[in-house]
């Protein structure tokens, strides 16, 4: 039988790939659960992204689905646990906007401490001529970064890129909380590994670059902003949920923190009338922290590919759920199921 594969949400422009290779390729854009099962109930491959979800209802209404090939290193939208037990592959594109969403990071933080969005508006109002008492009294709320504490939460790819980044400005410390890294990898990036709790007390700067899991779920809420230094500041170019919304509006609204910067939302996109929105000192940009024409290319295209290569018998370039290789090959040689007739790859 044919294969066939779904391209749903954001399209792909590089879906052409897979049409070259003779697979028939729906592109579709659902806006309910019912219409996603509706159109990957007989499809071997899917491309999605942030939405639609393809959760265990999902995964277990598609009896041909063999891969799911998100875009970005993110794969939150699909259950991982539910795709391995089906003998799913769930696949990301790793190191896809790792660089973009560091120097993203690196450019909240220069902008929030060097005042530059408020010192242009001052500019363009006329106040350096006409108000330079208004003006002068931004030279003494600049900060610098030397001589301070930067903390990272998760020192994966981007962490790592990011502490490279930031090296340059002369940071007192540099420390990291990431329980699934030794301390020998930190070395490498001029990094000490320290518990949550010291990152959170000790940071006048700390920046968030870990998944969104259930670990990490709501990991920065009331008693995570109580322990913060008054003058932090607060950088999330990672996931929304990571952060608890209602306990980051009363930190910003209160003093807990000085102030934040995050380019994801627990919902997105935030609602127009969100509380969030009315505070100046929260900077927030559209979940564009990974984008650039580059990564844009690059990802799309390692995105067409996962699906490609799983199709046809050769290893991904990431894949979310390694684990779903041991489930495959019991499969293979129980009951195979939507594996019938697939050819086998090998994950190094």
């Amino acid at each position: 039988m044919p294969l066939k594969v779904a391209s749903i949400g954001r399209p792909n422009p590089r879906v052409d790939i897979i049409r070259a290779a003779g697979i028939e390729v729906i592109e579709a854009q659902p806006t309910t659960t019912e219409q996603v099962i509706e159109i990957l109930k007989d499809v071997d491959g899917a491309l999605i992204h942030i939405w639609p979800l393809t959760d265990r209802r999902v995964l277990e209404a598609c009896p041909k689905l063999k891969v799911i090939s998100r875009a970005g290193i993110g794969v939150d939208s699909i259950d991982l646990e539910a795709a391995t037990e089906l003998g799913i592959c769930a696949c990301n594109t790793p190191n896809e906007g790792a660089a973009e969403v560091a120097d993203h990071t690196m450019a909240l933080l220069l902008s929030m401490t060097r005042m530059i969005p408020e010192q242009r508006a001052a500019v363009k109002a006329g106040q350096w001529a006409d108000d330079p008492a208004q003006i002068a009294q931004f030279r003494s709320q600049l900060r610098r970064i030397a001589g301070h504490t930067v903390g990272i939460v998760g020192l994966g790819n981007i962490g790592k890129a990011f502490a490279t980044r930031v090296r340059g400005f002369g940071p007192e410390r540099i420390i990291a909380y990431d329980p699934y890294v030794p301390q020998t990898t930190a070395d490498l990036f001029g990094v000490q590994l320290v518990d949550l709790d010291e990152l959170l007390m000790e940071s006048d700067y700390i920046t968030i670059h870990t998944p969104a899991t259930e670990e990490t779920h709501h990991m920065f809420d009331r008693l995570a902003f109580e322990k913060m230094k008054p003058t932090a500041i607060l950088l999330n170019c990672a996931r929304g949920p990571i952060i608890d919304p209602a306990s980051l509006y009363v930190a910003l609204k209160e003093g807990q923190i000085e102030s934040a910067g995050i380019d994801a939302t627990e919902t997105e996109p935030i609602a127009s009338e969100d509380p969030l929105l009315t505070l100046p000192n929260l900077t927030i940009t559209p979940h564009t922290a990974g984008a650039s024409s580059v990564s844009s290319e690059v990802g799309t295209l390692k995105q067409a590919e996962n699906v490609l290569q799983v199709l046809t018998g050769v290893a991904p370039h990431g894949l979310a759920n390694p684990e779903v290789i041991k489930t495959i090959a019991v499969m293979r040689a129980t009951n195979p199921g939507r594996w019938e007739g697939a050819p086998d790859f090998i994950v190094t």
